[in-house]
């Protein structure tokens, strides 16, 4: 699988809850001009609307994810 570096410091949301090491949910991100949806594993789990950033792409539309609150 290729990995997506264009997606690695994207901001985005979380649309599907995570559930930390015991599997992934989903999350919007911010690119390419527009909004795209990615399975998203993080290593907490992580609620709907939270703030994110992916720090790694697995590839296939896969990646890694963190909480990520930003100054207003």
């Amino acid at each position: 699988m290729t990995a997506d570096d264009q997606v690695v410091g994207c901001l985005g949301k979380v649309i599907v809850p995570t559930r930390g090491v015991d599997g992934p949910g989903e999350v919007l991100i911010k690119v390419r001009g527009g909004r795209e949806a990615f399975v998203a594993w993080s290593e907490q789990p992580l609620e709907c609307d939270t703030p994110v950033i992916v720090f790694n792409s697995r590839g296939a539309r896969a990646v890694d994810v963190m909480q990520f609150d930003q100054d207003p």
